[in-house]
Parts: structure tokens; C-alpha cells; sequence
């Protein structure tokens, strides 16, 4: 029994220090920054390819084997003289997209998702994906077409492609935007690069269509790439979105792996991969490059400083003289709305990220989504899944619940016996045991309901924290977003009260210590999940509800049968 105040008194401390500590480094004082470089420093690196274009990954060309060169390539970008990206651009504009697409190279330099605000007190700025902004925040698609000769003028993501028009918008009526790119070299080569997006969809298909008119075959390979700046994210037991993945990731056609950037492994992977895809990574959102199904495409991610550079390159065809040749790859850029991830490619929904719980938390999105169809509130419905879980397990949860009504009517007895053996440890828990047995008493049998729950507990907390439909979901009153925490701590509050009556309903743990301990838990619950998502505190307090429910209507029926026992 010393054992299990020293192990019970422990837990309860390690749980304080936990929280202290986290409170204390999340308001730690800044780091100094570091001292500004001299003005010819300065100079010096505002001229440098890494500060004005992503550095030497951003200018790489890839092989036709594949294998890029961290050095920057030399071939020519096109003719014409390339001016810069934000001066030679092409507006895109759909009902969810907002593109800008740079007529060097035809990469998309921006992507704003127009239906999800960044902040939601501030609906007129959307949440922007890529960016050619500032170095911190680069974010670029480029693609292009490679004969993987140094000196050979191409249609790759440097070269200058001519438009149509400057400004592409979807029109109502219409389903479908084309936005045609063209690029003609002096041998005859011509290349017409074609995004089409559609309404309603965060798909943008890529398709090439090179005519030779040239006296000679030229070879040519399809490539498509992500670069991204990547800074390593603190995390926070007090913001849940810091444990989100943000960074690369890739489906190698048999499995979902996250990449790390800062491992020397993941930093030189190159491998070839039959219907898989690439993505960058980050909360509720992503960017990924399907690459067109049935051919081996060679994949690969290099890092430089820090950037990354997640690169797609597919098999080599010739584009014989007098003939036509296409190439088509995928992007999808948008929120991981597991509908469309399944359409746009294969597996594309383990992006939203539910960890080792995905065979729990997969069915558990699948059933919110249903209910949340009948009814249109986030909130409604898992209050109404967490009615059908209870429901599912209610015949355990109630065999444990007479277990432990059970010991509330034997309360006077177990008091009893702890006074008479009080001097005899030994003698104690052979009579508590023998009373146990008697009244057909599992005294562990009210942890089991608690073990069944923790999966589904840490399913639905992956499922509110990925899920970006719970993203700024409302509920009611006060609670307008769901995903994060309640801003006036109502609802931890609330749940707080309703463990602590949940405690008094069960009966009172013998020994005083573990009394204390287990009445002192719904203080520590309350502080700690006074910074969890607000849909999972309502779970849980949906849960709690309904267990304090069953179990006082147990303790009537056993205490009924127990008096109708006495009185027989």
C-alpha cells in the first residue's frame, strides 16, 4: 500500500511538472537576434542567387536520369530576355483558387484558398499557400520539360513562356478554366503548357503538348517540384497546432512516410516510384504533385540551408520530327478535404495526418461526416457520436458500473475491516480480498470503461487537431471555432465539475491517500485540457455526462437489490 501513494503521489507530481514546465518555456524571453551583417555584407547577399531566388536548389534543372545537381544548372532559360516574376505574371481565379502563375517557367508563385480565412475575425484574408514573398515564407510550384543537356535551350521552369491574356477567371455558368502557356524554340520545338482547374476543386492538372518541327528527334522528360523555406516549429502543449507535421512527405505506391529535413538519410532519398506522389505538408493544408499513373517516375528531396527542394522527375520519350508528344502531371493545392484527396490521387488522404490511431480515426471522421450532413453543426455531431460510442459500449461500461456500486454498498464494511487490521497490512487485504469475493466484487473492473476510452479519446483528438473541416467550425454561442480552445474556459470548467461528480458517484478508494489523489484529478484534468481543442473538451464532457447518468442510475438499481436482499 506504501508503494501505491509513492507511485500515485509521483504521477500527480510529474503531471504538475509537466505543465509548470511547459508554462515556463513557452514564456521563456526571446532569443537576441543576431547581430546585423555589415552593409557590404548585406550587398553582397541581396545580389546572391540565394537571396532572390530560392538559391542554387531553385535554379537547378534535373538530369534525365533524374538526378538533379545541387549546383546551379547552366542551361539556357529561353530566348527573349526573363524579366522578373512579379512583373511578367498571369492571374488565375476560380470559386476556391486564386492563382499567380510567373510566365518564367510557368511556375505558381501564389496560391491563396479563398474559402479559408486565415484568422476568422478576419475573413478578407485567406489562408496562402504559396508565396514568393519573402525568403521566410517561399513557397513555389515549378515544372517543366528537360533534355538534360547543359547547353540546349528548353521549356523548363526558367525558360520564358508566352500567354494570352493576363488575367483568367472562371465565369458563372462555367465548370472549366484553361489557361494555355506557350514556349517556341528557333529549331522548331513548340511547347504548350495548359493548367486546367475546375469549379469547386483544388486540383490543378498540367498537361504538355510538344509539336516538333524540327529535322531532329529530341528527347525530353516531364518534371515537377516543390521548393519550400522550412523552419522547424516549437512545440507548445499550450498551442495544439504546433504538433501538426509541417514539412515533406511522399506515397512510395505501398506507403505514407513523412520526410525529415534534417536527417541525412531523408536529405539525399532518391527512389523510384510507380503511382505514388509528393507533398509538402502543413496543418489542414497541403500541396502535392501527382505524377501521371502507370509510369515510374524517379523521386527525390534535397536540402539546402534551409530549403528543400521535393522533386518529381518522369521517364525520358522522343519527340520525333513532324510528330506531337504529351505529358501530363497533377497539383493538388488546397485543404486536406479527404474527398477530394481520395479523387486527386492515390492515398492522397493520409495526408490529413490521424497517426497510428487512423484505423479508429478514419471511421470515426467518416461517422461525424455523416451526422454532420443530417444536422450542419460540428458541434451537434460529436455530441451525437460520442450518444452512439457510449451506446456501443454499453454493456461493458454497466458491468463495470454494478462492479463499483457494489463497492459503495460494501463502503461500511471495507471501513470496518481497515479499523479491525489496521496494525495488519497482510491480515487487511486477505479480508478486503475475502469480501471481494463474497459479494462477487472486481475492484478493477471500473478501470476498464477508462482503458477502452483512451483510443477513442486520442482518435478524436487527431481527428478535431488534422481534420480541416473542424477548422473554424462553430458550434454555439461563445464556441466559434471548434479546433481550438474555449476562449473563456467554460467548457473545461464545466467538464471539471462534472469529473468531480462523476467522482463523488463512485465509491471512495479505501485507502485515504488514493482518496485525495483521485479527488484531486479533476482540478489537474480541468488545467490541462483548458488548452486542448474545444470540440475534444466537448467530447469529453458529452462523455462525462453520460457516464455520471449511467452509473446513478446503477447505484439505485444495486442499492434497490441490495435492501430487497437485506429485507429477504
Amino acid at each position: 500500500m506504501d508503494n501505491v501513494r509513492i507511485m500515485l503521489w509521483l504521477a500527480l507530481l510529474f503531471v504538475v511538472w509537466l505543465n509548470v514546465d511547459a508554462w515556463m518555456k513557452d514564456r521563456a524571453p526571446a532569443e537576441p537576434p543576431p547581430a546585423a551583417a555589415s552593409p557590404a555584407a548585406q550587398e553582397r547577399d541581396a545580389g546572391s542567387p540565394a537571396a532572390s531566388s530560392g538559391g542554387q536548389l531553385a535554379d537547378a534543372v534535373p538530369t534525365l536520369t533524374g538526378r538533379p545537381e545541387i549546383a546551379a544548372a547552366a542551361a539556357d532559360p529561353g530566348a527573349g530576355t526573363v524579366p522578373p516574376a512579379d512583373q511578367a505574371t498571369v492571374r488565375v481565379a476560380t470559386d476556391v483558387l486564386e492563382l499567380e502563375v510567373a510566365l518564367v517557367g510557368g511556375d505558381v508563385i501564389r496560391a491563396d484558398i479563398l474559402r479559408y480565412p486565415l484568422r476568422k475575425e478576419n475573413p478578407g484574408t485567406p489562408v496562402r499557400l504559396f508565396d514568393h514573398g519573402t525568403a521566410g515564407s517561399r513557397f513555389l510550384f515549378q515544372s517543366g520539360l528537360t533534355t538534360g543537356e547543359v547547353d540546349r535551350s528548353e521549356p523548363n521552369h526558367k525558360a520564358l513562356f508566352a500567354a494570352e491574356a493576363r488575367e483568367y477567371r472562371l465565369e458563372n455558368g462555367r465548370d472549366e478554366l484553361r489557361i494555355p502557356l506557350r514556349w517556341a524554340a528557333g529549331s522548331g520545338l513548340t511547347v504548350t503548357k495548359t493548367y486546367t482547374l475546375r469549379r469547386g476543386s483544388y486540383v490543378v492538372d498540367i498537361a504538355y503538348q510538344v509539336d516538333n518541327a524540327g529535322g531532329q528527334p529530341v528527347r525530353l522528360a516531364s518534371y515537377a517540384q516543390l521548393l519550400r523555406h522550412w523552419e522547424e516549429v516549437k512545440r507548445s502543449m499550450w498551442d495544439v497546432e504546433s504538433y501538426a507535421f509541417r514539412g515533406p512527405a511522399i506515397f512510395d505506391g505501398e506507403g505514407y512516410r513523412k520526410l525529415d529535413v534534417e536527417d541525412e538519410e531523408d536529405q539525399a532519398l532518391s527512389l523510384q516510384v510507380t503511382n505514388g506522389w509528393v507533398g509538402a505538408l502543413q496543418h489542414h493544408f497541403v500541396a502535392a504533385i501527382v505524377p501521371a499513373a502507370g509510369l515510374p517516375y524517379q523521386y527525390e528531396l534535397r536540402v539546402q540551408d534551409r530549403d528543400y527542394l521535393l522533386r518529381v522527375v518522369g521517364p525520358a520519350q522522343t519527340a520525333e520530327p513532324g510528330r506531337r508528344l504529351e505529358f501530363s502531371e497533377r497539383l493538388f493545392v488546397g485543404p486536406k478535404l479527404q474527398e477530394q484527396l481520395e479523387q486527386a490521387g492515390p492515398k492522397l488522404e493520409l495526408t490529413a495526418d490521424y497517426g497510428k490511431l487512423t484505423i479508429l480515426a478514419q471511421p470515426l471522421f467518416w461517422l461525424l461526416s455523416r451526422v454532420y450532413e443530417l444536422i450542419g453543426n460540428w458541434g451537434w455531431a460529436i455530441v451525437l457520436v460520442t450518444v452512439l460510442i457510449k451506446a456501443v459500449f454499453y454493456k461493458l461500461s454497466e458491468t463495470s458500473g454494478r462492479s463499483m456500486a457494489k463497492m459503495r454498498t460494501v463502503a461500511p464494511r471495507l471501513k470496518s475491516i481497515q479499523e479491525r487490521y489496521k496494525d495488519d497490512r497482510e491480515g487487511q487485504a486477505r479480508a478486503m480480498m475475502e469480501l471481494y469475493k463474497r459479494e462477487k466484487i472486481n475492484p478493477v473492473a471500473g478501470c476498464l470503461p477508462m482503458l477502452v476510452q483512451i483510443p477513442f479519446f486520442l482518435a478524436f483528438y487527431w481527428v478535431l487537431l488534422e481534420s480541416v473541416e473542424m477548422r473554424q467550425a462553430p458550434f454555439m454561442g461563445w464556441l466559434q471555432d471548434l479546433s481550438v480552445r474555449d476562449p473563456y474556459f467554460i467548457l473545461p470548467l464545466l467538464m471539471g465539475g462534472a469529473m468531480f461528480l462523476q467522482f463523488k458517484l463512485n465509491p471512495t478508494p479505501p485507502d485515504p491517500v488514493q482518496a485525495k489523489v483521485f479527488a484531486f484529478m479533476p482540478v489537474v484534468m480541468t488545467v490541462m485540457f483548458m488548452w486542448f481543442p474545444s470540440g475534444l473538451v466537448l467530447y469529453w464532457l458529452t462523455n462525462t455526462l453520460l457516464s455520471i447518468a449511467q452509473q446513478w442510475k446503477i447505484n439505485r438499481v444495486v442499492e434497490a437489490e441490495a435492501k430487497k436482499q437485506r429485507s429477504g
